[in-house]
């Protein structure tokens, strides 16, 4: 039987950290609270109490990506903040195309409160989150890495062809 694995994903930014869960059994992600970040430092404590609750096996960050495929701005400080949690807690960090996930992540929000399956309006928060659940489930796809991505590991192609450690 193939190890089921819980897999914490991050939409990085220079405010908030959108932050999602998932796994390789159900193949779905789900948003979770975002955390703060101050001149793009990550609130650390915060993050690190998710971690602990979730107990994810390895983390996925976004890689900002222009329109035209070049490094987005962020880029390079994704890059170091996905460094920072392999540093930090001595895990797999796998880095995705996060190219239209935020426009995804609030579209699929403003149709769930048009539906009524949402009652409350929908916050940067909410789209930060909901945009790190879409990055993790491209990731359980196996769809939108780049070879060039990752503070060490680089990205793998999802659970199915097994996680890339090294």
């Amino acid at each position: 039987m193939a190890d089921i694995q819980t897999i914490l994903a991050f939409d990085f930014g220079l405010k908030r950290i959108g932050i999602a869960s998932g796994d390789t059994l159900t193949r779905t992600a789900a948003p979770r609270p975002a955390v703060a970040a101050r001149a793009g430092r990550p609130d650390w404590d915060s993050i690190q109490r998710h971690v602990e609750a979730l107990r994810p096996r390895q983390f996925v960050v976004g890689a900002p990506y222009n329109v035209d495929g070049s490094p987005g701005v962020l880029a390079p400080a994704a890059r170091r903040f996905a460094a920072e949690l392999e540093r930090r807690f001595g895990l797999p960090v796998n880095m995705v195309d996060e190219r239209y996930s935020s426009l995804e992540a609030a579209e699929a929000l403003v149709t769930q409160r048009a539906k009524g399956e949402r009652r409350r309006r929908v916050s940067r928060a909410d789209i930060d989150s909901a945009s790190a659940a879409v990055i993790l489930e491209r990731w359980l796809s196996g769809s939108n890495h780049r070879p060039d991505d990752g503070p060490g590991h680089g990205p793998t192609h999802g659970p199915k062809h097994g996680p890339k450690h090294g």
